[in-house]
């Protein structure tokens, strides 16, 4: 737990420097046991850039408190599903200028497919610039279980898909451990930024929205 603590600090101290967790958006949680379950997750509405040990929490399939003073992440079931669903080690969220333009852009469509760039290569088991990684969309809702419900049929339905975008609200990926879920979210979200910058209706171009460069 102690160590997985102090990656998930570091990971948020990274994400904030990039813009990605302002305020005291996104959430972050790491597998600590498979058996039975047991997570270590972010508290709710904290500061991710500024994070301590004391705001990580340990807590069970439930997503009831085992160890740690606080209110675990309002999205606690939308990191058990993926982490039941995908036999993931980690997931983290974030909550990026392009992401939440994107998202309501292509909210219609159902998703955004990315295909044609070298970063692709960095998403666990890709080995081609030519894969077509499609990143489906759903509707934001404060209705943490049924949302989590619809992730769980998106995850059944899209079994290669490497996350899912939020409408208006940020991007959910994985991974088998937190070094891999953090890579996942640095070829996303720089995947993301490159659709948006390349789309005129996103305001891309010379005077388009600037992500911090970090």
């Amino acid at each position: 737990m102690k160590n997985l603590a102090a990656e998930m600090i570091e990971i948020g101290s990274a994400f904030y420097a990039r813009g990605w967790v302002l305020g005291t958006s996104g959430n972050f949680s790491a597998v600590i046991d498979r058996d039975p379950l047991r997570m270590a997750i972010t508290c709710s509405g904290v500061d991710k850039g500024h994070l301590t040990a004391d705001e990580i929490l340990d807590i069970d399939a439930s997503g009831t408190v085992i160890a740690g003073a606080g209110r675990p992440s309002d999205e606690t079931n939308l990191h058990l599903t993926i982490v039941l669903h995908r036999d993931a080690g980690a997931v983290l969220h974030t909550h990026s200028l392009w992401g939440t333009l994107l998202s309501e852009m292509n909210a219609r469509a159902g998703g955004i497919e990315i295909k044609g760039y070298e970063m692709l290569k960095g998403l666990a088991g890709v080995r081609t610039h030519l894969h077509g990684e499609y990143l489906p969309i759903v509707e934001n809702s404060q209705d943490i279980d049924a949302l989590a419900l619809i992730v769980e049929t998106l995850l059944a339905e899209q079994p290669q898909a490497h996350g899912f975008l939020i409408r208006g609200h940020g991007l959910y990926t994985w991974g088998k451990d937190l070094a891999e879920a953090r890579r996942h979210v640095e070829i996303l979200e720089f995947l993301l930024e490159v659709v948006g910058r390349s789309s005129p209706a996103a305001g891309g171009g010379e005077n388009g929205p600037r992500q911090n460069p970090g």
